[in-house]
C-alpha cells in the first residue's frame, strides 16, 4: 500500500488514518481496553490491529518478513507488534510480549528510558519527527547485549506521530557480558566509543582512534575490521614506536633483494600485505616527521615503492590509527603535518580511560581472568574488587591485566582477597592521595564516597581526616555519609 512504509533516505512517509491523538489514545489505553482487538493469525502475523486502521494492519503484515527484530509500538510505550525476527531473537519461547511497555521489556525500567538517565529514541523522534538512532543495552533470553536501536516514527496525514516502529540490531563486535576475547564493557563512556564504532566499522573512512596508553586501541581497530566489508581480509598491524624513518620504511613498504646490506632475498611490506583489508598504524604518532611524506603519499594514492626498487606497488586498504599523543598540538608545534593529520582522522574515536568507566571494573577484571591460562579460572574477591575501585589506573586496562596476573599467582585457592595485591592499590594508596590534595580535593573525596565499603568514621580514619573534618567537606559537596 503506498505511503505507508520508510523511504530509502530514512525519512518516514505519512499514512491516512485518524488523528495523532485519537490514534495514540485509543491504542496507548490499558490492555483491557485494546488487548482484545489483537487477533493471532498462526504464524504469519503476531497481531492484527482493529480494522479502523487498516494501514497500520498492512504495516504489521509487511514487517513481519523483515529480516531485522521489528515491533510496533504505540505513543505510550507499549508493544503493539512483533515479527517473527523479533519473536525468534528477543522473545521468552518465541512469545511476543504484547501490550507491555518496551522499557520494561528491554531494560527492566518501570518508568521511559529518558527518565531513567537513558537517551530514549521514542522521546527524540516524538519531537524531530525523523527516525532516531542510539545505542542500548537490552535484557535478552541471552543476558544483556548491545542492541543499535532505530526507532522511525509513522504520522498522519497532519504530521502528527501515531505509532512508531523499531528495528533493533545485536551488536557482535562487543559484548555487555563477560567473555574470552573482544572488547567488553557497559559504561556510558564505553557505550559512546562503542556507538561511534558501530558507525564507523562499514564505512571506508579513515578512522583515528585516541586514547591513553592500555586503553584497548587495537581491540577497537580489531572490531572496527570485523565490522566492515574487508573482515575477510588481513588486519595487518604496524607498531610505530620506536622505529627509525629507515627501519619504519622497510617494514611498511618493503624491499628487494640488495637492496641494503644485509637484504639477502625480496620482502613483502606490511603495506602490501594488507591488501584487500586493513592496515593498522598504531601509535601513528610516532613516526618520524621526514617519514610522514611517504606515508601520506600512500594514504592518497595507495601506491608506494619498495626500498631498492624501481616498480610502483598499489595496495588498497581500510585505514584504522591510532595514538595516545595530541596529533593537533603536534601540528600546532610543526612536529606532525597537517595535510597528514587530516587525511588519518576522517572519524576520530575517543576511547575512555579505566577511571571514566571504573563501573566496568567487575566485567573487565571477570574477563581479563577467563582469558588467562589455567582452569577454572581464578576469581575476584568482592573485597579485592572493592580496593581496585579505588585506584586510577594510570596504565588502564594493561595496568589491571597486569595486577591481576600477578594476584592469581598468589591466590593458591583460586580467590583473590586484598592481600594478594601490589601494596600500592587499595585505600592506603588513595588515601595519601586525598591527603595531598587536601581541600582541593572535593571531587575525589565524593569518589571516595561512592566507592568506599564502610561507615563515615570509617572512612575518615582511611582518608586520615577527623570525623568532623570530613563532615564539613561532605556538607560543602551537598553529600552526607551515614
Amino acid at each position: 500500500m503506498p505511503g505507508i512504509f520508510p523511504n530509502e533516505c530514512g525519512a518516514t512517509l505519512p499514512i491516512g488514518g485518524h488523528s495523532g491523538s485519537a490514534f495514540g489514545s485509543r491504542l496507548s489505553a490499558n490492555g483491557s481496553v485494546w488487548q482484545p482487538l489483537l487477533t493471532s493469525l498462526g504464524h504469519s502475523l503476531v497481531a492484527v490491529m482493529p480494522d479502523s486502521h487498516p494501514q497500520i494492519l498492512a504495516l504489521v503484515s509487511y514487517l513481519e518478513h523483515d529480516a531485522l527484530p521489528t515491533i510496533v509500538l504505540d505513543t505510550d510505550y507499549n508493544i503493539l507488534a512483533a515479527n517473527a525476527a523479533y519473536r525468534r531473537q528477543f522473545g521468552q519461547d518465541d512469545q511476543a510480549p504484547l501490550g507491555q511497555k518496551c522499557h520494561r521489556v528491554s531494560h527492566h525500567y518501570a518508568v521511559p528510558c529518558d527518565q531513567a538517565g537513558e537517551h530514549c529514541p521514542m522521546r527524540k523522534a516524538w519531537d524531530s519527527k525523523v527516525p532516531e538512532r542510539v545505542l542500548h543495552i537490552h535484557h535478552t533470553p541471552r543476558g544483556p547485549e548491545h542492541v543499535d536501536v532505530e526507532l522511525r516514527p509513522i504520522l498522519d496525514e497532519q504530521g502528527g506521530v501515531v505509532a512508531f516502529v523499531e528495528r533493533l540490531t545485536s551488536i557482535t563486535l562487543a559484548s555487555a557480558q563477560p567473555q574470552q576475547q573482544g572488547l567488553v564493557g557497559r559504561a556510558p563512556a564505553f557505550k559512546a566509543a562503542l556507538a561511534s564504532l558501530q558507525r564507523a566499522a562499514p564505512a571506508q573512512i579513515p578512522v583515528l582512534l585516541q586514547g591513553e596508553s592500555g586503553t584497548g586501541k587495537e581491540l577497537f581497530a580489531r572490531a572496527i575490521h570485523l565490522g566492515s566489508s574487508r573482515a575477510n581480509g588481513p588486519l595487518v598491524v604496524v607498531d610505530c614506536t620506536g622505529l627509525t624513518e629507515t627501519l619504519l620504511e622497510s617494514e611498511l613498504f618493503g624491499y628487494e633483494k640488495g637492496a641494503f646490506t644485509g637484504a639477502h632475498q625480496r620482502k613483502i611490506g606490511l603495506a602490501e600485505a594488507a591488501h584487500g583489508g586493513t592496515l593498522f598504524l598504531d601509535e601513528i604518532g610516532e613516526v618520524p616527521l621526514a617519514m610522514q611524506v611517504k606515508l601520506l603519499r600512500l594514504i592518497e594514492s595507495g601506491s608506494f615503492r619498495p626500498v631498492g626498487s624501481l616498480r610502483t606497488v598499489h595496495s588498497d586498504f581500510r585505514l584504522v590509527s591510532a595514538t595516545h599523543k595530541p596529533l593537533k598540538q603536534m601540528v600546532a608545534e610543526g612536529t606532525f603535518r597537517e595535510d597528514l593529520y587530516y587525511r588519518i582522522s576522517g572519524f576520530p574515536i575517543r576511547l575512555p580511560a579505566l577511571r571514566e568507566r571504573i563501573e566496568d571494573l567487575p566485567l573487565l577484571a571477570e574477563s581479563l581472568l577467563q582469558r588467562m591460562p589455567g582452569h577454572p579460572p581464578a576469581q575476584l574477591g568482592e573485597q579485592a574488587l572493592a580496593q581496585l575501585g579505588l585506584h586510577a589506573f594510570p596504565g588502564n586496562i594493561r595496568e589491571l591485566r597486569n595486577i591481576l596476573e600477578r594476584a592469581r599467582l598468589f591466590a593458591d585457592d583460586g580467590l583473590i582477597r586484598p592481600e594478594h595485591l601490589p601494596e600500592d592499590i587499595g585505600q592506603q594508596a588513595f588515601s595519601s592521595v586525598i591527603r595531598q590534595r587536601g581541600s582541593k580535593s572535593l571531587g575525589d573525596l565524593a569518589q571516595a564516597l561512592e566507592r568506599f565499603q564502610g561507615s563515615r568514621s570509617e572512612l575518615a580514619q582511611h582518608l586520615g581526616l577527623s570525623e568532623r573534618t570530613l563532615y564539613r567537606r561532605l556538607k560543602t559537596l551537598g553529600l552526607s555519609r551515614e
